[in-house]
């Protein structure tokens, strides 16, 4: 199937999204595709200086011929853009003016900040791509902070995907090697949600795992490719992308997207992490996630849970309230406590249900293991392929110290009920075991290849 069918075949079962465009100079069919999808009714252009200069004049130009009455919103490029509900909210009220259909210019941050605006409004939009640099295109999420938590906001995806692929294949490089780090990070995800399903807490969906995980190592399979801007490459890449959206809708959550590499990069963004004078961003804070989890993943496989003392476990299990403690010592008061103890009491279990747990561990992991092994890439594997892509997969290279590694990947623990390998590290005893291991030696530099 070509990746048009394999689009098609999705949007097919998608409640929200009703067209993906995905090909070498539809920017120029922009005009048709909106009277397709929104009929001739007034739109409103969003996007940044950079997206602006990117597609947003000729977005505005194949508008126009088609018959469209625009207004454009242009908001700055620098500083880069960060998804918080206070931007949100701020664009709502620009659309909230007149009746016009949200048309957004721009890729990760412009499109989160358009989709909940839209959603507030109860509006369709349009977004038309200017980088492959995240999955966020055909979600049914908006990962917005607020008051300093960064939270996902459930919303509709966009109506109309437009991907113009010399326009994606333009976009700088860096932001490519964002988006495959966002797809490269859904390889550890699968393993925590094989993880799930195992210690029957919560069962592998049937439609979204294969949307995410049938072709995910041939997305993954060219970063060289990638890196270049080969179209054939770069319309694999976005077409994943766009997968794994439409999976997280089909799911209604993003556990088919997102596991502990996420928490881990959702912390540091939380921490508004900053490199170079730039906020970092989120496919770089996935990527060096996705490496850092893996390297965890590495570890654990070595280990045999056969032998696990489960009694010595239960026993020495902390409970909420000393875990409540331990959030409040790493976040301190605020927003991100809070709903930090909200999301670990979620998924907090101790003494028999603990138990339980750990004696099924205990007598699936040989067959689990297995499983793992055949979903998961080693961390030297993704290591090469994330710096052949472009994309940063040493803590170092975003300007993450070795101690605050260790220090946000522990309390990435507690940001999401969602249960992952951190949980499953907690539970067992081995997470500071695992964590330690997995970080780099104290003299390490950040190289390339």
């Amino acid at each position: 199937m070509t990746s048009a069918e394999i689009i098609a075949g999705a949007v097919a079962r998608s409640p929200s999204v009703a067209e993906v465009l995905v090909g070498r100079g539809v920017l120029a069919e922009a005009g048709a595709l909106y009277r397709r999808q929104f009929g001739t009714g007034p739109a409103c252009i969003i996007a940044d200086g950079n997206t602006w200069a990117a597609a947003g004049a000729a977005t505005e130009a194949a508008l126009q011929a088609a018959g469209i009455e625009t207004r454009r919103h242009v908001l700055a490029a620098k500083p880069r853009l960060k998804p918080t509900l206070d931007l949100a909210d701020a664009l709502r009220d620009v659309l909230a003016t007149d009746a016009a259909t949200p048309v957004a210019v721009g890729s990760g941050v412009l499109n989160d900040v358009v989709k909940h605006a839209a959603f507030e409004l109860n509006r369709p939009y349009l977004v038309v791509a200017t980088a492959a640099s995240m999955d966020g295109y055909t979600s049914a999420g908006s990962p917005l902070s607020v008051k300093g938590f960064k939270k996902t906001i459930q919303c509709r995806p966009a109506r109309a995907v437009l991907g113009d692929l010399d326009v994606i294949a333009a976009a700088p490089a860096e932001m490519t090697g964002w988006g495959y780090g966002d797809l490269a990070g859904k390889v550890p995800a699968g393993a925590d949600w094989i993880a799930a399903d195992a210690l029957g807490i919560e069962a592998i969906d049937d439609v979204a795992w294969p949307m995410v995980q049938r072709q995910l190592r041939d997305w993954l399979g060219k970063p060289e490719a990638i890196a270049a801007g080969d179209r054939a490459a770069m319309e694999g890449l976005f077409t994943g992308l766009t997968l794994v959206g439409l999976a997280m809708e089909s799911h209604g959550s993003s556990r088919p997207a997102s596991g502990a590499d996420h928490q881990i990069a959702h912390l540091w963004e939380m921490d508004d992490l900053t490199f170079g004078g730039e906020r970092v961003s989120h496919g770089a804070c996935v990527a060096v996630g996705c490496a850092m989890t893996l390297r965890m993943w590495d570890w654990l496989l070595a280990q045999d849970l056969t032998r696990l003392d489960v009694g010595a476990l239960v026993a020495a299990a902390p409970t909420m309230e000393e875990k409540a403690r331990a959030i409040a010592a790493a976040f301190g008061p605020g927003e991100i406590a809070t709903r930090s103890v909200e999301e670990t009491r979620a998924k907090h279990v101790e003494g028999a249900v603990l138990r339980a747990r750990l004696d099924r561990l205990v007598a699936v992991w040989p067959a689990l293991r297995g499983r793992l092994q055949g979903q998961l890439m080693t961390a030297d594997q993704m290591r090469s392929a994330l710096h052949k892509a472009g994309a940063p997969s040493d803590a170092a290279e975003i300007g993450v110290d070795r101690d605050y590694l260790r220090r946000t990947t522990h309390n990435a623990l507690y940001l999401r009920s969602r249960y992952t390998l951190l949980d499953l590290l907690d539970e067992t005893g081995l997470l500071a075991l695992a964590v330690e291991a997995a970080l780099p030696p104290p003299d390490a530099v950040a190289r390339r290849g």
